[in-house]
């Protein structure tokens, strides 16, 4: 079966363009770069991965329950017309919201892996050109990931969010060099970041938690890559190029935080989109959720020195202006010490099953 046969709306044209501009950069010079990002490379390097062998596909997902988290996270909970629905009509609801929401992860990541392509081709810093070709890997393994996720265990496709699609197409069409960190490293990424992390600590089932560990232990090298070579650059930069970041910024976040919102599911169960809009913006788990998606986002832009007047203003709108005190290098060594946990447990487990097979060989050698 086709891919395209599973999206639950058309698509459209399968092949996207964005027209690019922008130079491409080579160096000739290669002495030693900064060591902070070479470091960050030499990990890169280390913390490669397959995703046919370190995550069990073989655990099987109920397509009507995927995530087993409760009903409150859904905005039609508590409607009219969740109390007409029946338990079939409610798990393809949840097997509608799941296919929306890891598809718009499959699609960013796709978008994480041009980017990233991007930032090899213009980059001038060979350092950077080093790391983000080990990021552009990471990327394409992820878009491996959730393409076969939705393809093999959920059984459909939403098609990119309108709003994603406007980000992604903003960063990738600015001819400055240091646009696509701050639109992929900083805003996309800082914010599916937070998107998996409440999934990944709410879901009750096993094969979506080590996707989205193992995800995460990547992403979090990723949005230290944005830090370390924006926070270098933007030192430079004048007050009117710092307030021109910031726009965009502000841009994408409010871009972002209305994307969120998974109209398309209600729309697609015949729900009006009035209503459907009034529906969500009512659900307490999509506020909290809303807030807490700006949780990685807006202690990176403070920290790279995009902090002005309007950019703080724009947060306190969102409700998220507090945020930019968060420890940002905790959140993100307990995403990696997360997924070398569920490592540890899984070959813990396999060790045990070995030794009892062993020991079971060994048992039935002597009684015979």
């Amino acid at each position: 079966m086709s891919t395209r046969d599973l999206y639950v709306q058309d698509p459209g044209d399968p092949v996207w363009k964005v027209p690019a501009s922008g130079a491409a950069r080579f160096s000739w010079d290669y002495d030693d770069g900064r060591e902070r990002l070479l470091a960050l490379y030499q990990k890169g390097k280390d913390k490669q991965w397959d995703a046919n062998l370190r995550i069990d596909w073989d655990l099987e997902v109920d397509p009507q329950d995927p995530l087993g988290t409760p009903d409150e996270s859904m905005s039609l909970y508590g409607t009219k017309y969740w109390d007409k629905m029946t338990e079939k009509d409610r798990g393809e609801l949840r097997q509608h919201y799941t296919s929306w929401q890891f598809s718009q992860f499959l699609h960013g990541e796709q978008g994480a892996m041009v980017c990233a392509a991007r930032i090899v081709e213009s980059v001038p810093d060979l350092d950077a050109k080093f790391y983000s070709a080990t990021q552009t890997m990471d990327e394409a393994r992820h878009a491996e990931i959730y393409s076969r996720f939705l393809q093999e265990k959920i059984g459909m496709l939403y098609p990119v969010n309108d709003n994603l699609q406007a980000l992604l197409s903003d960063t990738l069409k600015d001819s400055r060099w240091d646009m696509p960190y701050l639109g992929m490293q900083v805003l996309i990424e800082g914010l599916a970041l937070a998107a998996f992390g409440m999934i990944r600590d709410t879901t009750t089932k096993p094969l979506p938690k080590q996707i989205l560990a193992y995800v995460m232990q990547d992403e979090a090298r990723h949005v230290a890559f944005g830090r370390m070579a924006l926070r270098d650059y933007y030192k430079q930069l004048t007050d009117a190029e710092l307030r021109e970041r910031e726009e965009f910024v502000i841009e994408g976040c409010y871009l972002m935080r209305d994307r969120l919102r998974g109209l398309e599911v209600l729309e697609n169960f015949g729900i009006p989109h009035d209503e459907a809009a009034e529906f969500t913006e009512r659900s307490e788990f999509l506020h909290l959720f809303r807030k807490l998606l700006f949780s990685r986002i807006v202690p990176c832009v403070k920290d790279i020195g995009l902090w002005g007047e309007r950019l703080q203003r724009a947060y306190v709108d969102m409700g998220v202006f507090e945020m930019g005190d968060s420890n940002l290098d905790l959140l993100m060594a307990q995403d990696e010490e997360l997924a070398e946990k569920l490592d540890a447990e899984r070959f813990a487990a396999e060790e045990e099953a070995r030794t009892a097979e062993v020991a079971a060989a060994i048992a039935e050698g002597v009684e015979g």
